[in-house]
């Protein structure tokens, strides 16, 4: 049911599981869909919250998502020859503030104003080799193209299948120059198993 009622705030644009939960009180389609009656009390929103976690931790909902390919590919719904492969970057929920030297373990006590701390990086020059972010250490520091801003960002790849328009791999890694071909070849290899020749697109 945790797993379900994800399905809903993704393709309803659900902001949190607080609005969710609410929601779920009035609206008679999510309850259907959800095998509710129409007197059972809704979930509280801190259980599902921990429960979307367990589902996090177990990835509950990559096979999820293998189960629906396969659904697909067994109806004949997914051709195995032509595909095409996009990447984009999704920001993460840390700010260039929060980067410090991974050598230098004098900055990692508290700031005086932990909302929005003074930070001076005049003269610095800052890599993902030499700093790393406090919040969020996973995050690298990348740009969309010339001339575009740099964020702290992860990669985010995407397989599709060109004749009817189905996703059949997504995965999200770290940002890197060579991030986006990689996750090609390595989605192609596990969703596409053999020898056979496709073709595949990519801008």
């Amino acid at each position: 049911m945790t797993l379900k009622g994800v399905v809903l705030m993704a393709l309803y644009t659900i902001r949190s599981e607080r609005q969710f939960c609410e929601q779920l009180d009035c609206d008679m389609l999510f309850r259907w869909f959800l095998d509710m009656d129409m007197i059972e009390p809704s979930f509280h929103h801190s259980t599902f919250s921990k429960n979307r976690e367990r589902l996090m931790a177990h990835d509950v909902a990559k096979l999820f998502f293998a189960l629906v390919v396969e659904q697909a590919r067994a109806a004949d719904l997914m051709s195995r020859d032509h595909f095409t492969v996009d990447g984009t970057l999704i920001e993460a929920w840390a700010s260039f503030k929060s980067l410090r030297r991974k050598d230098d373990q004098s900055e990692k006590r508290l700031p005086d104003d932990r909302g929005n701390p003074m930070v001076d990086f005049h003269g610095e020059k800052r890599s993902n080799e030499t700093h790393e972010s406090t919040t969020d250490p996973e995050a690298r520091s990348a740009r969309k193209g010339k001339g575009k801003e740099a964020k702290l960002a992860f990669a985010a790849h995407a397989l599709m299948e060109n004749r009817n328009g189905l996703l059949v791999d997504v995965r999200v890694t770290p940002a890197h120059g060579k991030a986006e071909r990689e996750a090609a070849l390595t989605m192609l290899d596990e969703a596409l198993p053999g020898t056979g020749r496709v073709t595949l697109a990519g801008d």
